[in-house]
């Protein structure tokens, strides 16, 4: 009995199933988090778009939130390494700018996983021509609507600072793009 699962182990090492090779890949590549919001994923903020892999090569494609963002350095060299110690020995990343990057390719656990940490999600899908503006954003720290624009740019240049009137917090808030 031994011996024959020694075999199989054997034989998956040498002819891998490409399911698994990609499954290990996406997995190791979607656990990145982003280095300016470190609560998210790369996959949580829809900015990992595909993973390929097959044996020991793996080509991971990425979108910036927007491009210029000064993280994609960081995200490639984290996803780099994290498919290193997956295993994979030939890692490429690759920056695709189209389609660009909107916040509709969040996921809801991502968005979540913002409010918890202080920051007002998005709300709403990108629009489709002019932009519509917002009558207000619930603060994350009461839940109150009575919050206010202190500034267009926060931390990053994804979220604009708020200011909550009711507790009287300051909130960063990532912008619908």
């Amino acid at each position: 009995m031994v011996t024959r699962q020694l075999a199989e182990r054997a034989n998956q090492a040498t002819h891998p199933d490409p399911a698994s090779a990609h499954e290990r890949a996406w997995a190791a590549a979607s656990a990145v988090c982003d280095p300016e919001i470190p609560v998210l994923t790369i996959a949580d903020l829809g900015v990992l778009r595909d993973v390929q892999a097959n044996g020991d090569r793996a080509v991971v494609t990425i979108t910036p939130t927007y491009s210029g963002c000064p993280a994609m350095d960081a995200i490639r060299d984290d996803v780099i390494l994290a498919l290193t110690h997956a295993g994979f020995a030939d890692v490429e990343v690759r920056t695709v700018l189209a389609p660009a990057w909107t916040t509709d390719w969040m996921s809801e656990a991502g968005k979540r996983k913002l409010e918890r940490f202080g920051i007002a999600p998005p709300t709403g899908r990108r629009a489709a021509g002019p932009v519509r503006l917002g009558i207000s954003v619930r603060c994350p720290h009461c839940g109150s609507l009575n919050t206010r624009e202190v500034s267009h740019f926060g931390s990053t240049s994804c979220k604009a600072l708020y200011e909550c009137r009711a507790c009287l917090e300051p909130f960063d808030h990532f912008k619908v793009h």
